[in-house]
């Protein structure tokens, strides 16, 4: 099990802990992108899981795809690669953390309706095809965004950071 820095060095203080899953997000641009969201509104770690790309290989190299939208967010916020998603699922539930998928499920409620009761995880799945059935069914709640154009969804980076900023609002932790 690879991982990253130990401490979030954000000065943000969060009064629930807050993590961040990528499932099996292919681009390693879109995980840039996330772990800078994820620095700025004080994520206290984020699980990479399955084919999701990491900061750096076994090897101690830097991904610099990563590292070009991160811009240093990457070295900053904690990190742990997971294999599979089950286990992780099964760990946070034991912790008593929230699982909350972004996703676009006929049991989805609009993400401004959601105010997580303890420490919450927000899992995010696959750029095309999203999280399957029986991945949803393993989460305490499914959010989406209401989308009002003609297109059906927004890139995997910018939803998280739609859904994280609004989430900690509703916290009022901002």
């Amino acid at each position: 099990m690879r991982s990253g820095p130990l401490f979030v060095t954000n000065t943000l203080l969060m009064s629930k802990e807050t993590f961040i899953i990528l499932y099996n997000i292919r681009s390693a641009y879109n995980v840039g992108a996330i772990f800078r969201t994820a620095e700025a509104v004080g994520v206290n770690k984020i699980y990479l899981v399955g084919v999701t790309p990491c900061p750096h290989d076994r090897f101690g190299r830097a991904n610099g795809q990563i590292a070009k939208t991160a811009l240093g967010a990457e070295k900053v916020v904690a990190w742990e690669y997971r294999k599979t998603l089950l286990p992780l699922i099964k760990k946070l539930k034991k912790e008593r953390v929230e699982i909350i998928a972004l996703e676009q499920d006929q049991k989805a409620i609009d993400y401004r309706q959601l105010k997580p009761q303890s420490a919450w995880a927000l899992i995010l799945g696959e750029e095309t095809k999203g999280l399957s059935r029986s991945d949803l069914d393993k989460c305490d709640a499914i959010i989406e965004i209401p989308m009002r154009g003609e297109k059906e969804s927004l890139n995997v980076s910018v939803a998280a950071g739609v859904a994280l900023f609004k989430i900690i609002e509703t916290l009022d932790i901002m």
